[in-house]
């Protein structure tokens, strides 16, 4: 069967165009519900029906919100922009257990990249600062560190157990070292 013949062509128009529509007015007009929306059909629409999407939860909801709670990311309680105190330096270190297997025999599945180590280290410097001024608050993907001088809201990379974590400080450095453990999606692949 040859496709390019003119009969095969007029049998193809004729399929997809029905044969009510005999007018050429008809063709420039939209044929489906989303040409027809205009300006007027931006926002909240007053219906009396009300449908509720598939992610709608049963919460009562204030008409006055503009969030819903899951829309707010962690920590984000925490950030104040008319603060004055400065952001502290800090830096974000991998760790990860290797044994002399990974190292000379390379028999593990462990890499150099992130995704094989199993905590984050967050070395916070804290100059003319003492320990007992220093607040810290972890949570599973924020970091809280307030002292008198310096206030840091950290996002961290990855989320952290905040239960279990450990914080040392180094009186000669004035630094602050927070080690936790972190609990990503995907750990069972890469460790």
């Amino acid at each position: 069967m040859d496709m390019s013949s003119l009969s095969t062509i007029g049998a193809l128009c004729d399929l997809l165009k029905p044969e009510d529509q005999d007018s050429d007015s008809d063709e420039d007009q939209p044929t489906s519900s989303m040409g027809r929306l205009g300006p007027g059909n931006i926002g909240k629409t007053t219906s009396n029906t009300t449908t509720k999407s598939p992610h709608h939860n049963n919460k009562s909801t204030n008409s006055k919100d503009i969030w819903d709670e899951d829309e707010i990311p962690d920590g984000a309680e925490y950030e104040s922009t008319y603060d004055p105190r400065p952001q502290p330096e800090y830096e974000i270190l991998y760790k990860q257990a290797v044994t002399p297997e990974d190292m000379f025999l390379q028999m593990g599945n462990k890499t150099n990249a992130t995704s094989s180590c199993e905590d984050m280290v967050v070395i916070i410097k804290l100059p003319d600062t003492k320990m007992v001024d220093v607040d810290l608050d972890v949570k599973p993907k924020f970091l809280d560190c307030r002292s008198p001088k310096y206030k840091l809201g950290l996002h961290l990379p990855h989320p952290v157990d905040d239960k279990n974590g450990k914080a040392e400080w180094d009186k000669t450095k004035e630094t602050l070292k927070v080690t936790l453990t972190m609990r990503r999606e995907y750990d069972f692949v890469n460790m």
